[in-house]
């Protein structure tokens, strides 16, 4: 699934030759990196990945740059931050399968003649092991380490403290709660309707762990729904809004680091 919009940045949509010219003006290329993971009743599994594939397409237009197609299997789910491994369609990837991937992509976009590449990762357990990938990487690119510069961000770090607290009438509950709440149900809406089921939006609930995680993973603390705070404030103009703030600051915030 793709922004139409966007289309003539997709590496996966031009042809080898048409790649190959455009790499001559060394472009940023963009990667974006969600999960299969529950998202309540009312939203699709592939929401983290139809996210940072959206928030990814923003920012390379806003940059002239280049997008991949997403990958769309990410870490295990956990409890605290995603509901955790029990529930039904979560298919996740062993930390080594997921930091090997990015490693073979990261090299073969060096052997393209790549220098500039930005991750953005929409799943919050994906976080560590795409920096291993990419530390790894790089020490096998060590022969032309300096020619090639990596970012990797979590597209939510970038929205504003301000437009954060107008989403909520209380206190925001922190980017791990706000799984399938307010944040990602509102981005869907303004993105995706068609694959939000306003209907089956549950009853509001929060969940509620202790400061350890245990193993085997019990669902303790997950509400049965698997959505972790409320999320029937959601409206697509909150989307939007979250959108358009989040993506200036990541044209900002990266063009500042590529000095372009």
């Amino acid at each position: 699934m793709f922004d139409a919009e966007y289309a003539h940045r997709r590496i996966d949509l031009m042809s080898w030759t048409a790649y190959r010219d455009r790499l001559k003006d060394n472009p940023i290329i963009f990667l974006p990196v969600g999960a299969l993971e529950q998202h309540g009743p009312h939203l699709p599994m592939g929401c983290d990945a139809i996210l940072s594939e959206a928030m990814a397409a923003r920012v390379a237009d806003g940059l002239d740059g280049l997008q991949l197609p997403a990958l769309r299997y990410g870490y295990k789910s956990q409890a605290r931050s995603g509901g955790g491994q029990l529930f039904p369609g979560t298919t996740s990837l062993d930390g080594a399968t997921l930091t090997a991937t990015l490693r073979d992509i990261l090299r073969e976009l060096a052997r393209h003649g790549a220098r500039r590449v930005v991750v953005v990762n929409g799943h919050v357990e994906n976080q560590w092991f795409l920096t291993e990938g990419i530390d790894l990487a790089l020490r096998d690119l060590a022969p032309m380490q300096g020619q090639m510069k990596i970012l990797r961000c979590e597209y939510w770090n970038y929205t504003p403290q301000d437009v954060l607290e107008s989403m909520f009438d209380g206190d925001f509950p922190g980017v791990d709660l706000e799984h399938a709440a307010l944040l990602e149900t509102s981005m869907m809406l303004a993105l995706q309707p068609q694959l939000v089921d306003l209907d089956a939006i549950p009853e509001d609930a929060l969940g509620e762990f202790p400061g350890h995680d245990v193993y085997p993973q019990d669902g303790r603390g997950v509400p049965s729904s698997g959505v972790l705070a409320p999320a029937r404030a959601a409206s697509a103009e909150k989307g939007r809004t979250l959108i358009e703030s989040t993506v200036a600051e990541m044209v900002a915030a990266v063009r500042r680091e590529f000095a372009v």
